[in-house]
This record gives structure tokens, C-alpha cells and sequence, in this order.
């Protein structure tokens, strides 16, 4: 091969390697550094909270790009609100009815940015059997070089609020208790 057809064969795969799409890389979602929380005015007095504390998940990450997918499941008997009785009552069919829908998972196939971080994450909640569109809008999103890890790390608060009882969960509304619940998702994964 002469040197010309050399640098011209090296110049067609460097432009074709640089045309080509970026991949986007698999990130575990890290259960020690990953909660769902809800929130809920309690006879507009104080606030009822609760978190989930068994989680797991991963999502597709282009950050050149811009683009990619998550993809968690929520396991709805882990309800921890510091209350057993509380709990409890969370688990049975007058709310989460856990034994029956022991699992809420939520998906999404599109990232929405704002220059380099992630804004929002439109996607599809199922809780209690139903489906419903969720966004999650970013409160702070960064990724890092995880010293412990020697890994990259991705994460931040996203948080919405919905209709609960587009989802089956109309416990308390006679009694004056808000259809709408708060949700935070305080999320890292870490690249594999």
C-alpha cells in the first residue's frame, strides 16, 4: 500500500469514526445513594412522608449525545415512614396494597437537557397496575469521578407531583386529605 492510499484510508475511518453515533454507556442505579420519597399535607397540619428503601435500576447515558433511557423498580413493601403502625396501613389495600402490586417501576426512554445536565426525565409510572405519564424535573444533576470507586458517577434530586388517584390510591379523600402527592428521587448510578 503507498503512503498516499495510506493516509487516505486513515483519513476515511478517523472521519467515519467521528461521524459515527456515540454510545451510551450502562449506569447501576447505587440502592446506598438512591431513595423515593412521597410527601403529603396531613389535615394541612404537618407532613406526611415515607420512603422506599429496596430499589433497583440502570440507565442509558449519552452525555454527548444527550440522550438516554432509566429504567427503576421501586419494591413497594420496603415503605419505611419510621412508624410500623404507619406502614402498615401503607401496605394494605386502603393505599399501596403492596401484597397484590408488590412493585411500582417507572420508565423512560428520553433525557431532557439544559446545556450539559439533565432537566427533566418524562416517562411512564406504573403504581398499583396503572400506567400514567410522570416527569421528573431535575433539582440538580452532575456527574463525577468517584474516588473510592475509581468510577464515574451520575446523580441528583428530581422530584414531581401528581394525582394520586389517577393511580387507584384515594384513601382519606373524604376526610379532606390533598390528591396530590410529592415525590423525590434522589438518584447516583455508577458506570459499568
Amino acid at each position: 500500500m503507498s503512503k498516499k492510499t495510506f493516509i487516505a484510508a486513515a483519513a476515511i475511518a478517523a472521519a467515519t469514526l467521528a461521524s459515527a453515533p456515540a454510545m451510551a454507556a450502562e449506569y447501576a442505579i447505587d440502592p446506598s445513594h438512591t431513595f423515593a420519597t412521597f410527601e403529603m399535607p396531613h389535615f394541612g397540619t404537618s407532613t406526611n412522608r415515607g420512603r422506599f428503601d429496596k430499589k433497583e435500576g440502570k440507565v442509558m447515558f449519552d452525555k454527548a449525545a444527550k440522550t438516554g433511557s432509566v429504567e427503576l423498580t421501586i419494591d413497594m413493601t420496603s415503605i419505611n415512614s419510621g412508624t410500623a403502625a404507619f406502614d402498615k396501613h401503607l401496605k394494605s389495600p386502603d393505599i399501596f396494597d403492596a401484597e397484590a402490586f408488590p412493585t411500582a417501576t417507572f420508565k423512560a426512554d428520553k433525557l431532557v437537557f439544559n446545556g450539559d445536565a439533565v432537566a427533566e426525565v418524562p416517562g411512564m409510572l406504573t403504581l398499583k397496575g396503572k400506567t400514567q405519564p410522570v416527569t421528573l424535573k431535575a433539582n440538580n444533576f452532575k456527574c463525577y469521578d468517584n474516588p473510592m470507586l475509581k468510577r464515574e458517577v451520575c446523580g441528583g434530586d428530581f422530584e414531581t407531583t401528581f394525582d394520586r388517584t389517577a393511580f387507584g390510591v384515594d384513601y382519606g379523600l373524604k376526610y379532606g386529605v390533598p390528591k396530590e402527592v410529592k415525590v423525590i428521587v434522589q438518584v447516583e448510578a455508577i458506570k459499568q
